[in-house]
């Protein structure tokens, strides 16, 4: 069996790395998988990058700049939108042609069109789809928040000005992806409970076949290690306990660093030990904005892509702390839980299939520092290490494996294949 799977990136961003941890695992497990990605970063053989760069340059550019005038020229929500108006037909790629399954992930910003899909769809191959976030579901947006539109129609969306109207560009869009749906035969897959429960809601998935399968992980990579050999690797302080923070940009108002700052100075001004023994490494951009904001010593690490440098980070913690506001199966959380650090984190999205609160990390209130500092006060002062530690990488090992999550989509592929031959 040989699939191809397509993605925006190779590297950059979480549905980026899920993608690239798919094809390693169905690789090694019986399945020639090859990755096809608008923007290659590594030397890695079995990754292709789109021909004419340039082009695909212009896709993005072009869908931006459309986006930009309906937003009238303001940068607000310019990346939260998505309509899938420009991109790249694949269908004549020697990479697509021996491919028995097309396995599309995260395809936006001038990968692929609506239009491109269609054409894929059509060719006869069979297509699974995994979706890392909502907008599969939705007009143009990847997460819906309190919009209930997606529910019925998407219309007056609160990200266009002036909320839009009855026949906006959500509208449009919407419209656009029904046509598509309902002529095509796609396997959705969504990588939590929670987004595959958000995704039955929506009329765009009516009579939609939608299977939950979750990330994986590499637990030969993402493991335990000496934590005094991993801060001096990592550059962190070989006493106290090193709390950690991890967004591809920590100024991401989704990732919640408005609320983890609140916990943590809260925790520094109740406790004068806590601020002495205890430091805060941020890893991702622009973590010195957040950082500076701290009481407690702080260590803004930057953007680091190398992975056995953010596997000594992730050893080197005693805590994770992700306060997200929305999202729907975290890596990073799996990353520490793979090095056996528990994590804190609102009980929000499909985060609480991930922690199992008070045995692999705690779950706090969604949106209550007081309870997020509690979290991180518990974790660090109250809890059994040892026990935490052991049920975190048994919760990756039963769920997250390579071998268990790789199966489950063979099962979902075999079953693609067979539909097709009983359609022919």
């Amino acid at each position: 069996m040989r699939v191809l799977i397509v993605n925006t990136s190779e590297k950059t961003g979480g549905a980026a790395v899920a993608a690239n941890r798919l094809m390693e695992a169905l690789n090694n497990n019986g399945v020639k998988a090859k990755m096809l990605v608008g923007e290659k970063q590594t030397d890695t053989l079995t990754v292709v990058p789109l021909p004419h760069q340039r082009l695909r340059r212009f896709h993005f550019l072009w869908e931006r700049l459309s986006i930009f005038c309906r937003l009238y020229f303001s940068r607000k929500h310019l990346f939260e939108i998505d309509t899938a108006s420009s991109g790249t037909d694949i269908t004549s790629l020697p990479e697509f042609k021996e491919a028995d399954i097309i396995h599309l992930n995260w395809i936006n910003q001038g990968m692929l069109s609506l239009g491109d899909i269609r054409k894929i769809v059509q060719s006869g191959k069979p297509v699974v789809w995994t979706m890392h976030d909502l907008w599969t579901a939705t007009g143009i947006c990847h997460y819906a928040r309190t919009c209930p539109y997606f529910r019925s129609g998407c219309h007056n969306c609160h990200l266009l000005p002036g909320g839009g109207s009855m026949n906006d560009l959500s509208k449009k869009i919407w419209e656009k992806k029904k046509r598509l749906y309902h002529s095509s035969n796609i396997h959705f897959v969504t990588c939590s409970r929670w987004l595959e429960d958000q995704a039955k809601q929506s009329a765009l998935m009516t009579g939609q076949r939608i299977t939950s399968i979750p990330n994986t992980i590499d637990t030969r990579v993402f493991c335990p290690t000496d934590r005094k050999e991993a801060r001096l690797r990592a550059g962190l302080p070989a006493e106290g306990r090193i709390i950690l923070f991890v967004s591809q940009r920590v100024t991401d108002e989704r990732k919640g660093a408005a609320f983890f700052i609140d916990a943590i100075n809260m925790l520094a001004d109740k406790d004068p030990e806590f601020a002495k023994n205890t430091s805060v490494a941020m890893l991702g951009g622009a973590a010195e904005e957040i950082c500076e904001r701290l009481k407690v010593r702080s260590f803004p690490l930057g953007y680091v892509s190398d992975e056995h440098t953010i596997v000594s980070i992730y050893n080197s913690a005693d805590v994770y702390v992700l306060p997200s506001l929305e999202d729907n199966l975290p890596n990073t959380i799996m990353e520490s839980m793979a090095c056996g650090v528990p994590s804190v984190a609102f009980r929000v999205g499909g985060i609480p299939e991930m922690i199992e609160h008070r045995r692999t990390g705690y779950l706090a209130k969604f949106k209550d520092t007081a309870d997020l500092a509690e979290g991180i006060r518990w974790t660090l002062n109250e809890a059994d290490q040892q026990s935490l530690h052991k049920a975190c990488l048994h919760k990756v090992a039963h769920d997250y494996s390579q071998q268990s999550v790789s199966m489950r989509y063979i099962e979902v592929y075999n079953e693609m294949i067979a539909l097709k031959r009983y359609i022919v």
